[in-house]
Formats: structure tokens, sequence, C-alpha cells
């Protein structure tokens, strides 16, 4: 399913927007089911907080049903209409799944993942349990995203000022948001006895002026199109 026109301007001028689209309840299952083995049996590369894991990461090496979802169509079918119709996935930048108990403090700082609009990707989560107020849903600022580049988010002005405006987007599970990674946002805390578990995902349009192939970017749909001036015959 593309994004209407409408749906475009939305992502454009607030810098998110909840797809059309979601994953099937066995899509989402099965996610669970093998990002839970893996945090069970501590597959390399984890980060933990008091001695238990709260993220796998580079899950994209880790094939399977994890691939099948960063490629399937319910993800680039409407992000094609946000990034066209070359797009990599990022491998250095989220490519991992959060699973968020009570005690669970990382991002719940607002910040933004990139730093500069020039190099901006586009982030997707993956809800694989419904989130909500209780539970720590994403909270973004909308259009946070026009904020100058390098906007010192340390500042206390700043800061009162995102915090004031941040709102919360409850999603079910198999939910997708699509977020500028310029946007001001973060985690919200979990006052539950209950997890949030969510796949954090980064897209890009393939670059026009990079020759190269990217070690750190997969190809997922597409082509790599080279048009850089000093192609051969062309001056």
């Amino acid at each position: 399913m593309e994004l209407t026109p409408q749906e475009i301007q939305l992502f454009r001028h607030n810098g998110f927007i909840k797809f059309p689209t979601q994953l099937s309840t066995d899509h989402v299952a099965a996610l669970k089911t093998a990002a839970l083995k893996d945090i069970a049996e501590g597959v390399e590369p984890v980060a933990r907080q008091d001695d238990r894991i709260i993220r796998i990461s580079a899950i994209w090496e880790r094939g399977g049903i994890f691939q099948e979802t960063i490629t399937c169509d319910e993800i680039l079918n409407p992000l094609e209409s946000l990034l066209g119709s070359d797009i990599e996935f990022v491998l250095n930048r989220h490519n991992h799944v959060y699973l968020r108990d009570a005690g669970s403090s990382h991002s719940l700082a607002l910040h933004r993942d990139v730093r500069h609009w020039s190099r901006t990707i586009a982030t997707v989560l993956v809800y694989l349990e419904d989130t909500n107020l209780e539970n720590g849903c994403t909270r973004v600022v909308p259009g946070s995203h026009h904020l100058p580049a390098f906007a010192n988010l340390q500042d206390e002005t700043l800061q009162e000022i995102a915090a004031s405006q941040a709102i919360p987007l409850p999603m079910p599970a198999g939910g997708l948001l699509a977020i500028d990674s310029m946007i001001i946002h973060s985690a919200g805390i979990n006052r539950t006895d209950s997890t949030r578990m969510s796949m954090t995902l980064g897209y890009h349009s393939a670059d026009e002026l990079t020759w190269e192939e990217n070690p750190r970017r997969v190809l997922v749909r597409g082509t790599r199109p080279y048009r850089g001036n000093d192609k051969p015959g062309e001056y």
C-alpha cells in the first residue's frame, strides 16, 4: 500500500506518520519468539542493564524472520512513497530489538537520532506488543525535525519547550510508525509489570552520488543509481 499525497505531506510537516499497513499476528508472534530466544541464549551483540539483556543488536545479521521483516512489503511499500524506489537498510544505526520493562532507562530523555538534516534517515518502529501510556509508548515533538541542525538539546529552554509539546503515540502490536530521525522523541517510562518490545529499523534512499557499495548499508529494494557528473561520457 502506497501512502497518499496527504499522508506524505503529513510526514514531511509533522516528522512522523503511522503506516496504514501493519504486521499480522502470526508475523509478530514469530518475531517475538526469535527475539526472546536470542535474549534467553545471550546471542551477541547485546546490551545489558543491571545484568539483564534489554537489547539485541545487528538483527539484519541474524537473518531469518528479522530479515524477512526488514524487507517485507508492509514496510517497504509505504516507505517507497517517502524514499523513492531505491532503498537501503542501514546497519550501523538502530538495527535492534528492545525489551523494555519497569527498570529500563535507555532513551527516556528527549533526543534526536541524527545530527543534521542532510544525513537523516527514515526510522521505522515495529511494535511487537501493544504500547500505551502505561507501558511507555513513544513520545514525539511534532515538527521538531525543522529545528536548526545541531540544536543543543541540553539547552534548558529547549528542553522545557520540547517536554511541554511532546505527545504520546500509542500503537498496537504489529503497528508501524515512521519518523524522520531529526525529530525530537523519546521512549516513555514503563510503569507496568509487563514488557514492551519493539524493533527499530533505519532506512535511507540509495545515495546517487556514491559509486562504491557501502558495507554498512544493504540494498533492500531497487538499484543503486549513480548520477555523479563524472560518469564516463558525461561532462
